[in-house]
């Protein structure tokens, strides 16, 4: 009996203990099954409830507890773990399944961190078919933005990168992630916050913004001054996009049979001439009638259409090509084509610009039997016949403040292990401010979080557009002058790409070399390893008669050449702008030795300066030495 009353005893305790904790609570979308936890950091857990009611968090044998605030917010930290899982986090009756703990990065930037695995990505496919990796999750941050810091962001879930799932990744954070999980040997959550075509200051503070100066200034004030307003202009704005997304993305089966069938009537649309012209706008539909004498072995190849398009066929849809990717070659299915006359219809949008294109000169054909019918010529076109203009919509996400307040903010609670970042093509234009502006951004994001100055690695911009030998006003070259320049705040690393870029694309497909240089930067300047993590760096000048001797830093076991037997990128000129192209050999595994035009007896030396350079020095890991410039006399 003694020990019946003893067990009822503690049977109660433990009832009234456990009701402690039973009330609902509410946490971050970040807070979900297949979460990854930042090891060897304090891990923050927090979200709303009931003012007074208590709180309780456990993880890994770790156990927390609280109360909720006045203002219904709760906050709790549970203690440094070392990496593992899967485990099950709980807090109070609610039980996150599949957390593992091992090292978490915000990847943020416009669109070359955002841009795809399955985007036309050099070696997508060998990644693709190895099955991805357990160990690494993603979290997508929905593209959004407010004038006001929210709470939470507004959607997403974290997703395990496998073979279909990590397809949607950002290339250059999937290989940044592989490298960390093969080397640390912990699982690597990547939780990305990236818009394309954005300016640093849409991720930064406005009410930071308003104590500088810039080009970015009134509309920081405008933003700060005027919140009430902004967040009535921006519903209005959100309920366009909605309008315009739902338009764009769900087109009328029946009407869209009707439009592509053989029969369909279009002599009241307008004429085109494609590729040559493209006065498309909206959501624009053209159509274009050819023949055929057989249907077996015809597959059609327009690779170009810019962004999105649904590409019919005699009625019946043959395929729907997403922005960021090539519509690749068709093999057609001959049930899907006549003998005789067939009509190719294609829906266009683009959401970017409202002007989409399609086709490229030499490349719009059909191949029957092998043999090209062309495409190319006229066609009938309608802007606004088959469906209504798209609602206007501004990009407010670009303005300063709105992107921070939407997707940094709310989850800048969150204890990570640092941030890599890929942006600055949208800031060229305005290079003389991005130093302080993207410093500010850095330290911003750093005070926010609360967890020092952690690490912040970032790209330099890579090499595009047409190709000249002497570009001495440059914006991309200045802009990148002002990333390396970033590198005087404490823990930050920069990759440098000025040899992997393409001319004609903005997006270079090589992501794996981008994503393997940032993790360089993270054993460097994250886990403090003596590794080689930077092509060569300028490190002094010095004049010998009519000769410079540049010695260079990062060299590893040498200065190399990827090709040739002169360093290529190399010009010089006077205060007054007029440079030139000059000859430079490699003098030692640490110099290269440069001849000075005769006369010039004060100049400036610049290396790989212009939007395309043609570079060719490194170091022997392959790394392009960092661009620059140097004053002489």
């Amino acid at each position: 009996m003694k020990h019946t009353w003893k067990l009822l005893t503690l049977l109660i305790l433990f009832s009234c203990e456990y009701s402690k904790f039973e009330s609902e609570v509410t946490l971050p979308r970040l807070f979900g099954d297949g979460m990854v936890l930042q090891r060897q950091e304090a891990i923050s857990v927090w979200g709303k409830g009931i003012p007074g009611e208590n709180v309780r968090v456990s993880l890994a044998g770790a156990i927390t507890s609280g109360t909720v605030e006045a203002d219904s917010t709760w906050l709790l930290q549970l203690p440094e773990l070392v990496a593992g899982g899967p485990f099950v986090l709980e807090v109070n009756r609610q039980k996150i399944n599949d957390v593992y703990i091992g090292d978490v990065w915000v990847a943020g930037g416009q669109s070359n961190m955002e841009w795809r695995l399955k985007s036309q990505v050099i070696g997508a496919e060998k990644e693709f078919a190895e099955g991805g990796n357990q160990e690494i999750r993603f979290f997508k941050v929905p593209n959004s933005y407010s004038a006001e810091k929210l709470d939470d962001v507004v959607g997403g879930e974290w997703k395990i990168a496998d073979s279909v799932n990590m397809k949607d990744f950002s290339a250059v954070a999937w290989f940044f992630a592989k490298r960390n999980n093969q080397e640390m040997k912990v699982p690597v959550g990547i939780i990305e916050s990236n818009w394309g075509g954005t300016p640093v200051e849409g991720w930064t503070d406005a009410e930071i913004l308003v104590e500088m100066e810039g080009s970015f200034l009134a509309q920081a004030k405008e933003v700060v001054e005027n919140r009430d307003a902004w967040v009535s202009k921006l519903q209005v704005n959100e309920m366009n996009q909605h309008l315009r997304d739902s338009m764009v993305s769900n087109p009328d089966t029946l009407a869209a049979r009707n439009v592509s069938s053989t029969d369909y009537d279009d002599s009241s649309w307008r004429k085109i001439n494609l590729p040559d012209a493209n006065p498309l706008q909206h959501i624009a539909w053209v159509r274009k009638k050819f023949n055929l004498k057989a249907t077996d072995e015809v597959s059609l190849h327009i690779p170009t259409i810019d962004q999105m398009a649904y590409v019919y066929l005699n009625g019946k849809l043959l395929k729907y090509k997403d922005w960021g990717v090539s519509l690749p070659e068709i093999a057609i299915p001959s049930e899907m084509l006549l003998k005789g006359s067939n009509v190719l219809t294609i829906r266009a949008i683009n959401t970017w610009n409202n002007q989409p294109r399609i086709g490229q000169k030499g490349e719009m054909y059909l191949l029957e039997s092998g043999n090209k019918v062309s495409l190319e010529g006229t066609w009938a076109y309608s802007n606004s016949i088959v469906e209504p203009h798209l609602p206007k919509v501004e990009f407010f996400n670009w303005m300063p403040g709105m992107m921070y307040n939407a997707m940094i903010a709310p989850i800048a609670k969150y204890s990570i292990k640092g941030a890599i970042w890929y942006q600055g093509e949208s800031n060229a234009g305005r290079h003389e401010e991005y130093k302080e502006l993207f410093s500010t951004m850095i330290t911003n994001w750093r005070r926010d979080w609360g967890l020092g100055d952690f690490p912040f690695l970032f790209v330099q911009l890579a090499n595009f557009m047409e190709r000249k030998d002497v570009q001495p006003d440059s914006n991309w070259a200045f802009l990148r002058e002002a990333q390396a320049q970033t590198l005087e705040l404490p823990n930050t690393g920069m990759a440098t790409i000025i040899d992997i870029g393409e001319a004609e694309d903005i997006h270079p497909k090589n992501k794996k070399d981008v994503g393997e240089r940032l993790w360089l930067q993270a054993k460097k300047v994250a886990f403090k390893e003596k590794n080689l993590a930077s092509g060569p760096q300028f490190d002094s000048l010095s004049r010998q008669g009519n000769e410079l001797l540049v010695k260079f830093k990062s060299i590893g076991e040498g200065l190399k050449l990827t090709e040739g037997e002169e360093v290529k990128g190399f010009i010089v000129g006077k205060d007054n702008g007029d440079f030139q192209q000059v000859s430079a050999m490699i003098s030692d595994k640490s110099s290269v030795r440069i001849m000075i035009p005769e006369g010039m007896e004060v100049g400036e030396i610049r290396y790989a300066w212009a939007d395309n350079p043609e570079v060719n020095l490194t170091n022997n890991l392959g790394l392009p030495t960092e661009p620059f410039r140097a004053k002489f006399e």
